[in-house]
């Protein structure tokens, strides 16, 4: 399995780990603290650490982490677990995010989503947050013998190099390559627009071409519509009418019908094979699939970043500033961060939650 080449056996990553419920399926860690960027993230200090959490039973799971770290959530704790499983499921893209927790003397940010939720992402592409973040190298730090999602993660992975190759030419290189299945979860992502550099991608790809490639190799091998020139770093693909209809009968479901919905007008209702041959002969058959993604990744990236307001912890922005005293004193004593967040602690006893304060920069997540 690819994505097991990329397994952690880091003792830290294991250390954050048992401050959690241990009931995961999958965890992972990922983002500029696991993997170095090029850019801005490349001189930033103590990232902070992004982790993804899959559980079978998120009201069991929530239950449990709310005994063990009630700080960690927003006001909806107080709903209790079964509200806050019901708005990470059914709101946004499935995932419900804790920010700026201190951890075993490191700042994290951990997302949590069910089991199912995530394995219909990885072989439909419903919304591409998860799947698109598993598309790039990761830190593997648990994950059980789940046969179906082992599957459903090598399945995300040829669906990344299947859409990649039919937004590519001919002939192209590896890192060509990376930088479109790195992009894809970011193709419509409004953040791109507002806030995130314009070569974030490319300070992923950059310094990581040999994670790509332990994560992608064995794939490019296998595949039959691939020649894959691994000692030149080149790669050429079918690209004749029969070669993308052939790439873009494997696409998943959601970009399938994605690409439906842009080539059919009203009224027409063909069906996805014969759309999907009308595309396979036209010569911008790679910008119809880059839109169709595109159309997958803004509402979802729109609406999760809108739920990230309701289930992250309200800020302070009060600050504390006796004439007698720093500052920076202060804001220890108080638990505040430099800008004035309220940093949150792990605890494995809700007796003991804030009994220690440690003063970090926050920094920013390393990767969508």
């Amino acid at each position: 399995m690819a994505v097991q080449a990329l397994q952690s056996s880091g003792v830290g990553l294991r250390r954050i780990l048992a401050h959690f419920p241990e009931d995961l399926s999958l965890a992972f860690a990922y983002g500029s603290a696991v993997y170095r960027q090029a850019g801005p993230s490349a001189h930033q200090e103590n990232p902070m650490l992004d982790l993804v959490f899959t559980v079978d039973d998120p009201v069991a799971w929530h239950e449990k982490n709310l005994k063990k770290n009630w700080s960690h959530y927003s006001f909806l704790k107080l709903l209790g677990p079964r509200i806050i499983s019901l708005v990470q499921n059914n709101y946004g893209a499935g995932v419900y995010f804790n920010p700026l927790i201190m951890c075993d003397g490191k700042l994290i940010k951990y997302g949590v989503i069910s089991t199912g939720t995530l394995i219909d992402d990885l072989l439909n592409w419903n919304n591409l947050y998860i799947a698109g973040r598993l598309q790039k190298p990761v830190k593997i730090v648990s994950m059980n013998e789940n046969v179906v999602l082992r599957s459903a993660l090598d399945k995300n992975l040829k669906s990344a190099v299947t859409t990649a190759c039919l937004m590519l030419p001919e002939s192209f290189s590896e890192e060509d390559l990376f930088i479109e299945i790195a992009g894809l979860s970011y193709s419509g992502d409004f953040r791109m627009v507002i806030g995130e550099e314009k070569a974030k991608v490319l300070n992923i790809v950059k310094p990581n071409v040999a994670h790509f490639r332990e994560l992608y190799g064995n794939i490019l091998q296998e595949d039959p519509q691939v020649v894959y020139k691994m000692q030149q770093g080149r790669l050429e693909i079918d690209k004749s009418p029969e070669g993308q209809f052939t790439q873009l009968m494997t696409l998943p479901r959601t970009l399938q019908q994605q690409i439906n919905h842009i080539m059919d007008p009203p009224g027409r209702n063909r069906d996805v094979e014969e759309i999907l041959l009308q595309v396979a002969q036209d010569p911008d058959c790679g910008d119809v699939v880059r839109l169709g993604v595109s159309s997958i990744v803004r509402p979802s990236s729109i609406s999760q970043s809108t739920k990230g307001l309701f289930t992250a912890a309200t800020a302070r922005s009060m600050r504390f500033q006796p004439r007698h005293r720093s500052q920076c004193t202060a804001q220890r004593e108080k638990g505040f961060n430099s800008s004035g967040h309220t940093l949150k602690h792990c605890s494995t006893s809700p007796s003991t939650q804030g009994s220690q304060t440690i003063i970090t920069s926050p920094g920013r997540t390393g990767e969508h």
